[in-house]
């Protein structure tokens, strides 16, 4: 097996099942997968707590507030802040730093637009239809009918909009990915499947 490093990033779509996808293509192609550890790591570095950071990361202060409310949203649609800046500053490094150490998959935190220069590198961006999402939300995350569909709207808009302040371009922006696949055609093992087969013929694994 080559041993060239290379790294994935990977948007989604809240309640494509994308970080499950992601934690699964980890499992199979044998290489780390950082989501929330970006978070804490960044918190390390400007000597705050994690709940801080989330906070302001976070800071969509319309985003519905439940079980999941800690799940991975961006900066929402607030202005940005010094302190967000420092907090996205320091997620970039971290990024930088793993891209550099190791093979690895890299979900969200504008991966794509980070690693953009970077070689051997493919960006994916996860979607699934909204009926799809939406019994995702209920059967997976135990959200009602009217709480997914509010989580649903919400988190798409606070990612969107930390895309947008950051990176300069929407996450589901065709001409920065190189991959677009529909989850709900073959499922999250399906999926991860057959995005690692893509990526072992793509970097001679």
């Amino acid at each position: 097996m080559d041993n060239k490093k290379y790294v994935i990033t990977i948007a989604r779509q809240f309640g494509s099942m994308g970080r499950p996808i992601a934690m699964k293509l980890s499992e199979i192609l044998g290489v780390e997968f950082y989501d929330r550890d970006i978070v804490d790591q960044a918190a390390k570095k400007l000597n705050l707590p994690v709940s801080i950071v989330d906070e302001n990361e976070e800071s969509a202060k319309e985003v519905f507030r439940n079980t999941y409310s800690r799940m991975q949203f961006p900066l929402g649609r607030q202005k940005s802040t010094e302190v967000q800046d420092n907090i996205f500053e320091a997620q970039k490094n971290i990024i930088n730093f793993l891209a550099e150490k190791e093979s690895c998959i890299i979900v969200g935190r504008c991966g794509d637009f980070i690693l953009s220069e970077m070689d051997n590198v493919i960006h994916i961006f996860i979607y699934a239809p909204y009926e799809e999402r939406l019994k995702h939300c209920t059967n997976e995350l135990g959200l009602s009918t009217e709480e997914g569909k509010r989580m649903i709207k919400k988190v798409d808009e606070a990612r969107e909009a930390y895309h947008l302040q950051y990176a300069g371009f929407k996450p589901d922006d065709y001409k920065y990915k190189d991959i677009m696949i529909d989850s709900s055609l073959l499922g999250v093992d399906g999926t991860a499947e057959y995005l690692a087969a893509l990526i072992k013929k793509k970097f001679c694994l």
